[in-house]
């Protein structure tokens, strides 16, 4: 949601900023805008509602911005329609200030009564133009910019990651954060920062992450960084280990469609180094054997594929440690006065380690006592840095808004971490162990074999991308699988889908099927196949088309029954769900190829949620 990429350094700043801009395209958006200062013509800025291409054709039949500082914003509209006024950077009245804003300011309408009496006209209904307008009214006080931005901050009540330009001194650029993801980069003679690394990869792989409270002054000389105190600090830097062919195609369609492919991978990335000798490993977990025995509650907390992610991985762990889990919604998980304390452990998931609602679960969980352990994908994120533990997917990049291998990397990780635990405590044999250890070996191979296949996908996307409602059904695993793939298809493709407990049919889901209704039955776990076969009869006999999951052994009594079948290898039970996300992936990613959608930006959503 809303990227931020900011440049000083001797070469012009607009071409930076819009190739860094084009790599944030992924978070999702729907303005952009620019602005650049310099000695000379002071602040100059063009924004306009739309995408990236719309801003570029502006700036292309203007005269060129000079400037070799500035900053850059794609925004997705909280406060305000999306419209050229509402769109970023803001500027304060006396044209003195431009700023750019992620986030929410939660007291905006009070700070905003206070210079509307102080004769400050808004041009803009956003909240982030009180900041703007509130740095220039503190600018006549302060003999130095950085006193009018500590004084600004101290009065702002929500989140923010800010990139600030003042025409007064047009060698700077400062930046502040808390509560949205902000970092700087360390080039040669230039600085960067940005919402992530995606867009200053091309230009530097030396990084550090911004914590909340600090703020940042970037000249050509470098970086100095303080803390809410303005005390000077000095930065952990990070090197990104990807670059840059990372983030692009690699003459894919899609990068969705790339991601899915690049599953088996990312996947070997996650598990090859956590097996040793028959093992699983966790050499990065600060947690022991008595640690493990001392948690009465586990409670999964996350939003999204990544709850859905909790959802299977509450099935694994329950049989795996024969212990309580709970899942939870981080939206409602601190709402809900949570039953925590130093005897629990909570797993955070997130792919980027910024979600804002994940991270008040967190402190949240923190503040009653109980030990975090976070997944996540992004190093050195918000949510890494302040957990106990923290386990990294090692997936890479991801662009598509709609996760794929995020998903699939966040799975096979908790699950393991779930057989690490009740070999703690003594609850798995050691037959089942190794069986688990084993699929694990060959898991990125057989997800590879789905994946060398994939024109029944488009066959099946020709048939059925006109319908209005699909409906997933499936039992215990396949039910929580069954939650992706819902998801997956209505976030790309727009048709409305959902998922349901196969056995909740008869408690009122099945007045919803007519003849022609779509339903997508998962039928991979084998414990409850019979169940499955009944509720596939169940639904056919109401008129419905049914596309079934299943393992390759059970193909022909399928086709029996069912209008399709679709196969995956078997694996572990515990295991199936990772290959049987695939199928789900590709049928919603062909459906919206076949309805004409932006699959790598579906409308009003944005790949990192940084506002509750």
């Amino acid at each position: 949601m809303c990227g931020i990429v900011g440049f000083t350094g001797n070469v012009p700043a607009v071409p930076i900023l819009l190739d860094g801009l084009e790599r944030l395209e992924y978070r999702g958006y729907d303005s952009a805008g620019v602005a650049v200062v310099s000695p000379g013509r002071g602040l100059q800025i063009q924004k306009c509602k739309g995408r990236l291409q719309a801003l570029r054709d502006r700036l292309e039949a203007l005269p060129p911005l000079e400037g070799t500082v500035g900053i850059g914003h794609t925004r997705w509209a909280t406060h305000g329609e999306p419209n050229d006024v509402n769109s970023h950077p803001h500027v304060s009245q006396s044209g003195r200030v431009a700023i750019v804003h992620n986030g929410i300011i939660e007291n905006y309408v009070e700070i905003k009564d206070f210079l509307l009496h102080k004769g400050v006209k808004f041009r803009s209904d956003t909240d982030s133009e009180v900041i703007a307008q509130l740095l220039d009214y503190y600018f006549d006080s302060c003999a130095d910019p950085l006193d009018a931005v500590y004084a600004v901050l101290s009065r702002l009540e929500g989140a923010y990651a800010l990139g600030i330009l003042c025409a007064d001194r047009p060698d700077m650029l400062i930046a502040a954060r808390k509560d949205a993801p902000l970092l700087l980069g360390y080039g040669d003679k230039e600085s960067f920062i940005a919402s992530d690394a995606t867009a200053i990869i091309a230009h530097t792989r030396d990084v550090a992450y911004m914590a909340d409270g600090e703020v940042a002054v970037l000249t050509r000389a470098g970086i100095q960084v303080f803390d809410e105190y303005r005390r000077p600090i000095e930065k952990e830097h990070h090197f990104i280990e990807w670059d840059v062919s990372a983030a692009e195609k690699g003459g894919y369609a899609h990068f969705m469609f790339k991601e899915i492919m690049e599953q088996p991978e990312a996947l070997r990335q996650t598990i090859s180094p956590r097996l040793k000798d028959g093992q699983v490993v966790f050499e990065e977990l600060n947690m022991t054997a008595e640690d493990v025995g001392r948690f009465k509650r586990i409670f999964i907390v996350a939003c999204g594929s990544s709850y859905h992610v909790g959802m299977v991985g509450k099935y694994n762990l329950e049989k795996l440690m024969r212990a309580p889990v709970e899942v939870a919604l981080a939206s409602e998980f601190r709402y809900s006065a949570p039953l925590v304390d130093e005897n629990t452990l909570v797993i955070v998931i997130s792919q980027s380690g910024e979600t804002l609602d994940t991270m008040a679960a967190l402190r949240e969980a923190k503040s009653l006592g109980a030990r975090i352990l976070s997944i996540v994908n992004v190093v050195g994120s918000s949510i890494a840095r302040e957990s106990d533990d923290v386990l990294y997917t090692w997936a890479g990049p991801e662009i598509a808004v709609a996760t794929t291998k995020a998903y699939s990397t966040q799975l096979v990780l908790l699950t393991m971490l779930g057989l690490w635990m009740g070999r703690c405590l003594g609850r798995v044999a050691d037959g089942e162990y190794a069986a688990v250890v084993s699929e694990l070996q060959v898991l990125p191979d057989k997800l590879g074999e789905i994946l060398s296949g994939t024109d029944i996908y488009q066959y099946l996307a020709s048939l059925y991308f006109n319908q209005d409602c699909i409906f997933y059904i499936g039992r215990n695993l396949d039910y929580a699988l069954g939650l992706e793939g819902s998801l997956k298809l209505k976030e790309i493709s727009y048709i409305h889908s959902e998922s349901y407990a196969a056995g909740e049919l008869k408690h009122g889901t099945i007045s919803l099927i007519e003849p022609g209704t779509l339903v997508m039955s998962l039928a991979t776990y084998d414990p409850l196949l019979d169940k499955a076969v009944s509720n596939i009869v169940e639904v056919k006999s109401r008129g419905a088309e049914v596309v079934a999951l299943t393992t390759e052994d059970h193909r022909q009594r399928l086709e029996a029954i069912a209008s399709h079948v679709l196969t995956i290898p078997r694996t572990h039970p515990a295991l199936q769900p990772n290959l049987g996300v695939v199928p789900l992936q590709l049928f919603a990613y062909y459906i919206a190829l076949h309805r004409g959608c932006d699959i790598d930006k579906p409308k009003n959503l944005a790949k990192s949620v940084t506002v509750e």
